[in-house]
């Protein structure tokens, strides 16, 4: 696979990634549930695993990974907060029912 391939790819799996965050956030009830510090240990455990049956180098691939995470964490709790706010917008007021 030429560099170019690999960018690609991991484009549009970011982008795959990054589309259900915003459908997420509408699950989780708290910000807490939001951040799940013990499914994001799962995920680094299960992912460097993969690493090193890959032959990857696994501090690089949990280096990415958690980099990853922090920043779909930090999209998801803003659009968490966002769905909060129109949650709790009186009816006809600006963001209710969007």
């Amino acid at each position: 696979m030429t560099r170019r391939n690999a960018t690609n790819r991991c484009s549009r799996t970011l982008t795959e990634r990054g589309e259900n965050v915003g459908q997420a956030a509408g699950f989780k009830r708290t910000s807490d549930d939001v951040r799940a510090p013990q499914r994001v240990e799962q995920v680094i455990a299960r992912v460097v695993a993969l690493a090193r049956e890959a032959g990857a180098d696994p501090v690089v691939t949990e280096r990415v990974y958690r980099a990853m995470i922090g920043a779909f964490i930090e999209a998801e709790l803003s659009e968490h907060a966002a769905l909060g706010e129109q949650a709790q917008a009186p009816s006809g007021a600006p963001g209710a029912g969007k």
